[in-house]
This record gives structure tokens, sequence and C-alpha cells, in this order.
């Protein structure tokens, strides 16, 4: 890079773990960090949910590189096999590694980006463009400033942009409405937010690991508290992804939150809407009636609800990178050459190639979208591969093309893309287990390297119970419904 640039640092947007774990691969490399973090302290949106325990242990969410700054410092690593809690994975490692004293230097709080530019450079012009500092314009508590740097690393992930209730990707009619009776995301319903839901009838929309949370929270709080009632909604019929894989789960603490769901959705005290797809909230009384898409010529609804917490994911916020040169994937928003993998109207069987620089590369040069906003839409993030994200570019912009090119990732076999579709099986279009993927689905480029990580495991939510004749959970679980199967077998 030209010499007037290389001087400047590196941003990192995000102080979050593949923030910091970006800023300790680079210290490592000898190259100088800029952190501008929105919030007050580091990991925001991880603070978020604190009281939420994670189905990965430690030794999946401990950056290689940050460990080496650590380990130097004196720290005491937890138990790798442990579960640790969001709170804990702040207090217990990211809060020490922002505090050693070559990161503390580089870190600025309450510095919230809001656009980034080519130091005269507008989007339009090209010569000589990859020879401008990168322009970083933030709120910050001195007023609004401007910040130089020679690359950007954005790792502001996408939990503080949720999506909507609408199943079209817009607010449901009436949600803004109703602001003061809907959260995101996962509310502490049985700490701080208890006497929010604590007698309440509570609907919770979504199908992730996130929605699984909540519904459990809740079901807790009914017994504790009369009169709380739990509802869910889905837009699809397909539960076979949430319960997962059960005992065949690598990682133990996931296997078990999907046979929680599944034994709560079993025993009669939930109640579950399928095909619902949330169109308008109206008032009802002193409550809401939650109305879905017209189905089959009647508008169905959900009676009398005080609360609803939206798990449906989240999305990233492009407004920061409007002036600059990016290739998005039209509809996952996430870097291109990373959809085909990640895709999740596609079912992958559980298996993500190894990523990084090259994958992650924009037309600007020098701007990486990393961790959970490199995936755009897509829910099937974990920070083990954000960490060798960031381990390829800081590699990349030190100048070592054959370590930045050198990805490699280890997961639990069941641990990325196991995604499918909610709706339907696989014989209606899925790319499940082997089976024909459709018409429509994207296909890698010939250039892609085979996956990194075993896929049988993983597959179509995991091996099939012994007892069943199956191939896979979604397979038995058609079959009991007296469909086919699933088509993959």
């Amino acid at each position: 890079m030209h010499l007037t640039v290389t001087s400047l640092p590196i941003a990192i947007l995000g102080a979050g773990p593949v923030g910091l774990a970006a800023a300790a691969h680079l210290i490592q490399r000898g190259l100088t960090p800029l952190i501008l973090e929105a919030g007050e302290s580091v990991a925001s949106n991880l603070a978020t949910y604190r009281h939420v325990r994670l189905f990965s242990p430690w030794e999946y969410n401990i950056d290689h590189a940050a460990r080496a700054l650590l380990d130097k410092a004196g720290w005491k690593a937890p138990d790798p096999a442990a579960l640790p809690s969001a709170g804990e994975i702040i207090d217990e490692y990211l809060q020490p590694l922002a505090d050693l004293p070559e990161i503390a230097s580089a870190l600025r709080f309450a510095h919230r980006v809001t656009r980034i530019t080519r130091q005269g450079y507008d989007k339009v012009k090209t010569a000589g463009r990859d020879l401008a500092p990168f322009v970083i314009r933030a709120e910050t508590p001195a007023g609004e400033q401007e910040f130089l740097a020679r690359a950007v690393i954005d790792a502001t992930g996408t939990w503080s942009q949720p999506n909507p209730l609408g199943a079209d990707g817009l607010p449901a009619l009436g949600e803004s409405q109703f602001a003061g009776r809907i959260a995101y995301g996962m509310p502490d319903i049985l700490g701080t937010q208890r006497a929010r839901y604590a007698g309440k009838r509570v609907l919770v929309v979504g199908a992730g690991h996130s929605a699984a949370g909540n519904l459990l929270a809740l079901s807790t709080l009914a017994a504790e508290s009369a009169g709380t009632q739990v509802v869910w909604a889905v837009r699809g019929n397909n539960l076979a992804r949430l319960f997962g894989g059960g005992d065949a789960d690598q990682l133990p603490a996931r296997g078990l939150l999907g046979t929680r769901l599944k034994q709560l959705q079993q025993s009669g005290r939930l109640e579950l809407h399928r095909d619902f797809r949330i169109h308008a909230l109206r008032a009802h009384g002193e409550r809401i009636d939650v109305f879905g898409e017209p189905v089959a010529g009647r508008t169905p609804v959900i009676e009398g609800i005080d609360e609803v917490v939206v798990a449906a994911g989240a999305r990233p916020d492009l407004e920061i990178s409007r002036e600059l040169r990016v290739r998005l994937d039209p509809w996952l928003e996430s870097t291109d050459a990373l959809a085909p993998l990640i895709d999740p109207n596609l079912h992958s069987c559980g298996t993500v190639r190894p990523h990084g620089h090259r994958e992650l590369a924009h037309p600007e040069a020098g701007y990486y979208a990393v961790g959970a906003k490199s995936y755009g839409r897509a829910p099937n993030f974990l920070m083990a591969t954000g960490y060798e994200q960031v381990r390829s570019i800081a590699a990349a912009l030190a100048g070592d093309m054959a370590a930045a090119d050198d990805v490699r990732l280890v997961l639990p076999e069941t641990g990325v893309c196991s995604t499918r579709p909610l709706t339907g099986a696989a014989s209606e279009g899925g790319a499940c287990c082997g089976a024909p993927a459709p018409k429509a689905a994207r296909v890698a480029p010939a250039a892609v390297a085979p996956v990194a990580v075993a896929a049988a495991a993983g597959c179509c939510g995991g091996p099939a119970p012994r007892d069943a004749d199956a191939c896979c959970v979604l397979d038995a679980e058609e079959k009991s419904k007296g469909a086919s199967g699933c088509g993959c077998g």
C-alpha cells in the first residue's frame, strides 16, 4: 500500500469477540489497531443476553491469538469443556483481553460509526482510489469525529438490527404502535424482566435457538407464576431442525435444548401455531390480536396476547458502507462468495468450507466485513468461524499471503451450516443428505475446496432414533406424520 497510508492504523469496528480477536491478530503481526466500539463497554451486543448460557464450550469461544496475549499476562484460562454464559464470556475472557495495555490503548468506547468512505473519493471515482486512506466518521462523546485508517475490519455484527415481525421482511402492520409490548432477541425472562412476563399471555415468534431459549424460560416461569401462558408461532411446519439431533449432537447442550423444547411441545403446555405468517397486530381491549396472512380463504388469528418476544433473526446495517464499493449477495446480504455455503434456503448437512480474506474481500480493497455481519441474514454463524476469518485477514494485511490463504476450520460435525427450510421436506426441494438440490439452488464455484468437516452426524437433524425405520431425524418425523419420508434416504 502507498507509503502515506501504511503508517495509519487498521480500524476495527466493534469490540465484541471477533473484533477483539482481530485486534489480537493484528498486534501479533506487528500492526496497529484502532478499535471503535459503539457501546460503553466491550461486547455490548453480547451484554444484552448475558444471562444466556451458550451451547458451545469454552474451547470454541477463545481465539488463539487472544489467548496468547492473555497467557503472557498470566491469565487463568477456564475449563475448555465448560459451558459459559454470555456474561461469563465477557467477564472472564473479553474484559481481561480488553484490559491488556496493547489493546486498551487502541480501544475507543461510545464511538458509533455512522459512515465509511475514502478520503477525497466518492463511490464513483476510480483513479487512485486504492491509495487513499479510509475515512471513518463516528459519533463520539466529544461530538462527530473522523478517523483515518489504511484498512477497515467491520465486526459490527447484526444483533442490534433484529428482523421485524412481518413475514414479508417488513414490520407487521401495527408493530410500531405496540413497540412497548414487543421485545426482540432474548430478554431476561427469569431475571430482570420477570415481572414483565409473569402472569401474562406471551407470544414467541421464531424457529431458531433463541426462540427455543425464550420458550423454555417462559415454561419455567409458567410453572412458577400462575396465569402465565406460552404461545409459539412459526412460519413453517417442520420443526425437525430446531429439535435437532438430540444425543447425537456433538454440542450436547444444543442437543438438550432441542430435546427439552420437543418435550415441552409434546406436553401440551405450549400453544403452537404452525404456518403462521404474521401480517398485522390490532388492539383487542387491553390485549393484542395477532393476524396472519390469509391461508385458503381465511385469516388466522392469535387472540389475547399481552407481550410478544420476537426471535426471528437479524440483519446487517448496510448504511455505514454505502459510499464503499461492496459486493453483496442479493438476498442474504452476505459477502457473495459465502452465500452458496450458508444460504438457509438450502441444506448444507452441517458443513462449511473454511474461508478467509479472499472470500471476504470486496471490490473496495482493504474493507472486510467479518463475523456475523459477513453472513448477512444467514443465522448459522459461530464465533470460531469469525476467529479464523480475522486470522486470515490479519495475515493478508501483513503481507503473509501463504498464511492468509491457509484457512482452516475445526468444528463439531453437527456444528455449523445445519440449515434447511422450515417448510416442506427434501423431496419438495431441499438439498438434504445427498438428495438433489432444487433447480434454483446456487452452485458453488468450481474452484471451491472440499468441505472441512464430515457431514453424516449433522444431516437432517442427526441420526434417526434407534427404533425408527428412517435415515435421519427429519425422515423419522415425516414418516410419523404419514408422509413417505424426507426424501434423502
